[in-house]
């Protein structure tokens, strides 16, 4: 089969023809459809994951939102038939045994597996699954409509409702790119006024055509002072990795406001305290989601509320995608189109 390898950090991926993978009993082999190109791959490839690079086994395929269907399963797997089609995300499998398995946070996992990080992904025409954390597809979404959401919709889904999003709230969303315009969408559906904060004029427009209310370019002082004088945002979601997103959208919080810490700069992140106990603001952290957040994300696709802005790539293209994502030139998701 092809597949996309990363031998080392900071090489260019090498497609190759590699070994047919075999499956154990409680495993399945996917024909891989198509395989969203996710930041945290760009973070996998150059080795910056903080806490994850130890956990790396090189060489492998990345790739983690992944669409396929099953063309053989495990002797002890029975809640899949051949010619199925499932997805796998970030977390490959969890032990369900610890703390945070019990507590209903899986996506915490003590001794968790992340797929295209410790086992090989979905940058390739087969991939191998945990038939228990593989989820199936509902018929009215297509493959690429679908691998996007395996991570950068849970991702944003999971955060958005930890902050206890409801109806008649201000969120503001800051950086609308592959998960901003899903959390637009998210916050719109969920009722809430949405406020897009971007520099870029067209992903401004897409905010709006998505259900925001205000869209606002970040550059422009008074426009942001705009969003306190409203009475500040009950959640302010920032998607982008940029520190100075993060430095605006705790100022344009309300008193008891919530920061979604969703995008990973590569500085370290700072806060007055007076400003956090003065308004008693919460930063929360949200780490990708569970099973249960991927199915109620494609709950919401397949009910016409959420859509993600997808381009089509084929999988010799990779190491040019991963470049335009260095350069911040990509509006939306890339999908890699792997089989029809």
């Amino acid at each position: 089969m092809k597949a996309a390898v990363l031998h080392a950090c900071g090489q260019p991926l090498e497609l190759l023809d590699t070994t047919l993978p075999d499956i154990q009993e409680d495993e399945v082999l996917l024909q891989v459809e198509a395989c969203g190109v996710c930041h945290s791959d760009l973070h996998i490839v150059e080795g910056d994951l903080p806490g994850f690079n130890a956990m790396m086994k090189l060489p492998i395929i990345p790739g983690h939102e992944v669409v396929g269907r099953i063309v053989r399963k495990g002797s002890a797997v029975d809640r899949f038939q051949i010619g199925e089609r499932a997805g796998v995300a970030w977390m490959y499998s969890s032990c369900g045994t610890c703390d945070p398995c019990q507590e209903n946070r899986e996506n915490l996992c003590r001794k968790g597996v992340v797929t295209g990080l410790m086992v090989n992904g979905g940058y390739a025409e087969l991939m191998v699954a945990k038939a228990s954390h593989a989820t199936p597809i509902p018929d009215n979404l297509s493959s690429v409509e679908a691998a996007p959401l395996f991570c950068a919709g849970v991702t944003v889904y999971r955060a958005l409702t930890q902050a206890g999003m409801a109806s008649g709230q201000r969120v503001a969303v800051f950086g609308i790119g592959g998960l901003g315009h899903l959390a637009v969408q998210m916050a719109a559906s969920a009722g809430a006024e949405v406020i897009a904060v971007d520099v870029s004029d067209e992903k401004l427009a897409l905010a709006r055509s998505l259900g925001a209310s205000l869209a606002i370019d970040a550059r422009d002082r008074q426009a942001m002072q705009s969003i306190r004088k409203t009475g500040g945002a009950h959640i302010a979601a920032v998607t982008t990795a940029s520190k100075a997103a993060y430095d605006s959208a705790i100022r344009c919080l309300r008193h008891a406001g919530t920061l979604c810490v969703i995008g990973l700069p590569s500085e370290p992140l700072s806060f007055h305290a007076t400003m956090l106990v003065g308004s008693e603001m919460r930063i929360l952290g949200s780490s990708v989601g569970t099973r249960a957040d991927i199915r109620a994300v494609l709950d919401l696709a397949a009910a016409g509320k959420l859509r993600c802005q997808t381009e089509t790539a084929s999988l010799s293209d990779i190491n040019d995608i991963l470049e335009n994502m260095r350069k911040g030139a990509i509006t939306g998701r890339i999908v890699l189109k792997i089989q029809n």
